[in-house]
């Protein structure tokens, strides 16, 4: 018989050693709960409970469940799960930081044991691992527990009875979160048995995204919006397809709380006509939110035309946005459109608005006011039905009480204000982005 070792790649023997010790590791117990407990203050004379400096407040289960109960009767059965997973994500990715700072230097399997751990040290459930296989090198991840006594599940049957669905809906999203953010990677956990669906015990399975043949039946609850729901919904008259829909299709991807809100408001302001304006810091990715403001706009199908402001010199800035008349400086040999025209009927984009001129503020402000410009060297206005979309790292506000940026420009362009938080305010983002 040949060595097993010697008909296999390296990194599969690695992987097999680390299957290998993490079921050893599960063998020998879960790590102590001392350096949880440890973390853990509760001051009854303040009314304040806190776990690793974090404030925690204590809750009926009972109102948990009625809450719901109530999500459900209100919301609908699936954007109340949606909403109910994505706050178990957030909770998740956080605590998942939490994990790598308490125990850096322990072996994998201790160092993933604080999320159950401190599901168990909250009440919430406790967490018996079947099989966990972890290995950073090769990317290699699959886990089973078992559920006992969750608290969340079992409120889902006391309010709403026994259901053809599983009842942890937090608990998925909290296990998904928490090990996206450890991983660095989507991961996806989906609970295949539930007492909420009359199991005795609840069963979940968690494993990357990818490894899913369905993954999107699970990852759907991590966004802000169900895109199963606009699946074949026209705009402009062109059908949208299932496969630009699905979460391997999309150009612009986030579970944080942060992304869904201002993903909530790119969608619901993209089918009108109102001027937007993205702030934030550089680097964010307000021209990504601002095509994706087009792509669901009914302007789609139309030109999106971008424009970094800060990359024009200010002596051209009003010919490339406005265009040019023939003759009207030395060199214009032919009459040439600006940024507007090529935009008409879609979108302009102006990154670092804030840089522009008070000249071409001035024009900018009567675009916006009439609908119309005039090309540099020209005699007759053009009207334009292109909209416009605009963004900047500078606080504006500050910059009008500078005198370097007009106050009635500003006050067109935040008809709609949206936000992109930074990255650091967005970790529960990074896996599906690094992915």
């Amino acid at each position: 018989m040949p060595n097993d070792n010697a008909s296999h790649p390296a990194w599969a023997c690695e992987a097999h050693a680390a299957r290998d010790l993490a079921r050893k590791l599960i063998s020998a117990g879960e790590p102590s709960f001392d350096d949880l407990w440890k973390s853990f203050h509760y001051d009854a004379d303040r009314a304040e409970i806190s776990l690793n400096g974090q404030r925690m407040v204590l809750t009926d289960n009972k109102g948990l469940g009625i809450m719901r109960r109530e999500l459900v009767s209100s919301l609908g059965y699936d954007k109340a799960r949606g909403l109910v997973t994505r706050i178990g994500y957030g909770i998740g990715a956080a605590d998942a930081l939490l994990a790598l700072e308490l125990r850096k230097e322990d072996d994998i399997f201790a160092g993933f044991a604080v999320g159950p751990q401190l599901h168990a040290l909250k009440g919430s459930v406790r967490v018996e691992p079947i099989i966990f296989e972890a290995d950073r090198k090769t990317g290699h991840f699959y886990s089973e527990y078992y559920w006992h006594n969750s608290a969340e599940c079992l409120a889902h049957r006391q309010e709403l009875g026994i259901t053809p669905y599983p009842g942890g809906w937090q608990q998925v999203g909290y296990a998904s979160g928490y090990a996206s953010a450890f991983f660095s990677r989507p991961m996806i956990f989906r609970e295949v048995q539930c007492v909420a669906m009359g199991h005795d015990r609840c069963f979940l399975v968690g494993k990357p995204a990818e490894r899913w043949e369905n993954a999107d039946e699970e990852a759907r609850w991590f966004r802000a919006e169900h895109y199963a729901q606009r699946s074949g919904k026209k705009s402009s008259g062109k059908l949208v397809a299932d496969e630009d829909l699905r979460i391997g299709h999309r150009s612009i991807v986030g579970a944080s709380s942060a992304f869904n809100l201002a993903l909530h408001l790119v969608e619901k302001v993209a089918r009108t006509d109102a001027p937007v304006l993205f702030t934030g810091e550089s680097g964010v990715g307000k021209e990504v939110f601002a095509r994706e403001l087009h792509k669901r706009s009914d302007r789609a199908s139309a030109p999106l035309v971008s424009v970094n402001c800060a990359a024009i010199p200010e002596t051209l800035i009003e010919a490339e946005l406005f265009g040019v008349e023939k003759g009207a400086f030395t060199g214009a040999d032919t009459s040439r459109p600006g940024r507007f025209e090529r935009a008409e009927g879609g979108t302009l984009f102006l990154d670092e608005i804030g840089t522009l001129s008070f000249a071409a503020q001035a024009k900018l402000l009567r675009v916006l006011q009439e609908g119309e410009y005039d090309r540099v060297g020209g005699s007759r206005p053009l009207r334009t039905t292109a909209r416009l979309v605009a963004a900047t790292n500078a606080d504006l506000y500050r910059e009008v009480e500078k005198g370097t940026f007009r106050s009635d420009l500003l006050h067109r362009l935040s008809t709609f204000p949206i936000l992109i938080q930074p990255l650091r305010k967005r970790r529960a983002d990074i896996p599906l982005l690094a992915n």
